[in-house]
């Protein structure tokens, strides 16, 4: 990455409507720069989703790059199942990871662009010796495994202190937020300094998912 990453809307395909996934990421897509993809096991949180099948069939219908978010325990076991079905960002929780910075090597490794998340009871200090090594940090402003949740306003305080050590050390990091964030949120998330938002309900819970979308991108463009 190279200068200020750019405001980018990432809808979490969560919320949408499985039944027309296809359809509905087209209504979607030309307001977004990002396609947001939750990964959950049913161990590291307590809901099951999706996997690489999945994941590779996404990538056949989708025009954005896919940024898939793993909520699941050892998964370094799956970096290249998510590589090999179309993954161009991947995301790590940090409370999952016992080896984090090899972690975050091998995603890089296999040709993806590394973040990792940390829930929201997890310090942002304790990336301190790995923010070089990522293109990205995630902070969960919800508990992570269920959509539609509410915002968890302590999320603002985290993201202001990890804004200002990506300032202060002069990376090109960006930051993204999952969680809550609505057409309410968005003005409080925006000069907090957020750079990429996570949109899940907001979007396709809306009765026109794509007005939603172009509303949340205008808030962006300001």
């Amino acid at each position: 990455m190279s200068g200020a990453p750019a405001r980018l809307l990432a809808p979490s395909i969560l919320s949408a409507d499985f039944a027309r996934l296809a359809d509905q990421i087209a209504l979607v897509e030309p307001h977004s720069g990002l396609l947001h993809v939750d990964v959950m096991d049913g161990r590291f949180v307590p809901n099951i989703t999706l996997g690489p099948p999945v994941v590779a069939r996404l990538k056949a219908v989708a025009t954005l790059p896919l940024d898939c978010h793993l909520m699941i325990e050892e998964p370094d076991r799956f970096l290249a199942d998510f590589a090999r079905a179309g993954a161009s960002l991947l995301s790590v929780h940090q409370e999952a990871c016992p080896h984090l910075h090899r972690t975050i090597q091998r995603i890089r490794e296999e040709g993806m662009r590394p973040g990792v998340a940390l829930n929201p009871a997890t310090p942002v200090e304790t990336l301190d010796l790995v923010l070089p090594d990522l293109d990205f940090v995630l902070i969960m402003s919800v508990n992570p495994g269920f959509g539609g949740q509410r915002f968890i306003p302590v999320a603002l305080d985290k993201i202001r202190s990890l804004k200002r050590k990506v300032l202060d050390r002069g990376l090109a990091l960006a930051i993204e937020v999952d969680g809550g964030v609505a057409e309410e949120t968005l003005p409080a998330l925006l000069d907090a300094g957020v750079d990429w938002f996570v949109a899940g309900s907001a979007i396709f819970g809306a009765p026109d998912p794509a007005a939603a979308a172009s509303r949340l991108e205008g808030m962006l463009r300001g």
